[in-house]
């Protein structure tokens, strides 16, 4: 097979494991449903998210960077499916916090809007258009993975992985792997960087996973943070 075969070979194993992590917070969402209401969950990872889904979906646009069907259609999909994630957030929050979702949500059409628009109009050429809605991208990226340094953070302090689950770990590793694979074998620096950096953090929770099991207490009733359950990072 040639590369370009390989790759989307690649692409689509990375579509599949990534529609997954979409559905990661599916168990969260259906506890909401049954109580009516969103408890202490927070909408900010699903509002995040759905802009990084969008900048993807650009990013991967003809006109943007060529040759990126397979980061269009997961992107595209995991778009429906945060703002599904958002709606059902809405629908069972109350004035306050619906109040704050409209504004992140405004805020973040402006924003995306403005870059579709600079984008567009002021750089011709998919080279110049790709390198800045891919920086962009990158930025958003790299900035999500906070939330698993704090998690792997509160491992070491309390050396129990209870709160950390294999699995999604596993599927991050997984994840971020078979994207950085993709990004490589047609080098493309804008996917690469930020899969190869949550391939590591895949790796490290892993690591930590194996380090800390025997030691932690499985029969603590502590609640776990829903922070702590958010995958690492719903894009390619």
């Amino acid at each position: 097979m040639n590369t370009h075969t390989i790759r989307t070979i690649v692409g689509i194993i990375g579509n599949v494991i990534s529609f997954f992590l979409f559905l990661s917070p599916m168990p969260t969402f259906i506890k909401i449903w049954k109580a009516k209401t969103v408890m202490q969950f927070k909408p900010d990872p699903y509002v995040v998210t759905a802009l990084n889904c969008a900048v993807w979906v650009f990013y991967g646009m003809p006109f943007v960077h060529p040759d990126s069907l397979l980061v269009v259609t997961i992107n595209g999909i995991g778009l429906f499916i945060e703002f599904l994630y958002i709606i059902v957030f809405y629908i069972y929050s109350d004035g306050p916090k619906r109040k704050k979702i409209s504004i992140f949500l405004g805020v973040e059409i402006i924003l995306f809007a403005i870059l579709v628009f600079v984008t567009l109009t002021f750089l011709h050429g998919t080279k110049k258009r790709s390198m800045l809605v891919g920086i962009l991208a990158v930025i958003m990226n790299v900035a999500m993975y906070a939330s698993p340094l704090t998690v792997m953070r509160r491992v070491i302090s309390t050396k129990s992985v209870k709160f950390m689950p294999f699995y999604l770990s596993l599927a991050n590793f997984c994840n971020g792997g078979i994207w950085f694979a993709y990004a490589f074998l047609k080098f493309d620096p804008y996917i690469l960087i930020p899969n190869g950096l949550g391939t590591l953090s895949g790796a490290i929770q892993l690591i930590l996973y194996a380090k800390y099991y025997k030691t932690t207490n499985w029969d603590d009733e502590e609640k776990p943070n829903e922070v702590e359950l958010q995958r690492n990072s719903d894009t390619v």
